[in-house]
């Protein structure tokens, strides 16, 4: 028995939007701007929490890896999708192919857990707030956002190590934005049951389980806020939750429409279109969404640029 991959293909074609030969100059420029735009706003996020000692909280620890986890996520996936449609070579080794999937996605459900993780640090937060200190100290902060990453590692390991153990034979033209694991599924000779079980389990396990998480504590983080009986604290408390599920809606909503929809109703062009979302589309409006909606954030950014050096004449 081999002990590694048979595979004949030693590279693949991704094919990006070749559907618009005419247009891919002006997809690098869409795609640069928002991808720089992404870039800077969450080193800003990042670099406005590190030094700003009153966000050193839980709050904005957990926004923090939700940052850089976006910076990693958009940074997995844009650059080769710019370097095809500037220079319109679509080839990427196998290895660097498996090495894409391998960290999409760990970016994927590493999210997944920091967004339920997110809500539960709003739910002490807003339902025990004088045990929050106690509860959310640095150390069970620190477990938690270890424990998101670790649950994408362990994910993506699986499924990279079913995927080495397949060969690829029929055609290496991966009609998608990036190496994507249901792509590349479709092109191995290989029985694929194991990895669409492991997709599925994984599925359950990691991506719905999440959610229902979530939906529970806002359940009960609702609950909390309607026991409170000043408007102010209600509003306030409300304020607190309400970037946090602006996020929720628009990352579980891209995905649950992309990966639940009916086989009658797929089509690759909404496929590339729900990609494009997800991987830029969100990494580049979260911050946008928690510093235009979090006072604490907006005040941050306003101090920081008052604090810029001004130039004049002396």
């Amino acid at each position: 028995m081999e002990n590694r991959n048979n595979t004949e293909v030693m590279e693949f074609l991704l094919m990006g939007f070749y559907e618009y030969p005419h247009l891919q100059h002006m997809f690098f420029l869409m795609f640069l701007l928002a991808y720089l735009m992404a870039l800077f706003g969450n080193l800003t996020i990042i670099l406005v929490i590190f030094t700003e000692p009153h966000l050193h909280t839980p709050m904005y620890f957990f926004l923090c890896n939700l940052s850089f986890l976006d910076i990693t996520f958009t940074s997995t996936i844009l650059p080769k999708l710019l370097h095809i449609c500037l220079t319109g070579l679509r080839n990427i080794s196998y290895t660097g192919c498996v090495i894409q999937m391998y960290f999409f996605v760990i970016c994927v459900v590493a999210e997944y857990c920091l967004l339920a993780v997110m809500a539960f640090d709003r739910y002490v937060a807003i339902g025990h707030p004088l045990r929050y200190v106690q509860l959310m100290n640095t150390r069970v902060c620190t477990q938690l956002a270890a424990a998101s990453w670790f649950c994408g590692l362990l994910d993506s390991t699986l499924y990279t190590s079913l995927l080495c153990q397949y060969s690829f034979c029929r055609s290496n033209v991966i009609n998608h934005l990036f190496c994507d694991l249901k792509p590349l599924l479709q092109l191995s000779c290989s029985g694929t049951q194991s990895m669409e079980s492991a997709i599925q389990f994984s599925g359950a396990i990691f991506g719905f389980t999440p959610l229902i998480f979530i939906i529970m504590t806002y359940v009960l983080i609702i609950a909390s806020i309607l026991r409170i009986h000043s408007k102010e604290g209600k509003q306030k408390a409300f304020s607190t939750c309400s970037s946090h599920l602006t996020v929720v809606i628009l990352f579980f909503g891209i995905i649950l429409s992309m990966y639940m929809r009916p086989k009658s109703a797929y089509s690759i062009e909404q496929d590339k279109l729900f990609s494009v979302l997800y991987t830029l589309c969100i990494p580049m409006l979260n911050p946008v969404i928690y510093s235009l909606r979090n006072k604490e954030v907006k005040q941050a950014l306003k101090k920081r640029a008052m604090a810029q050096p001004q130039c004049g004449y002396i």
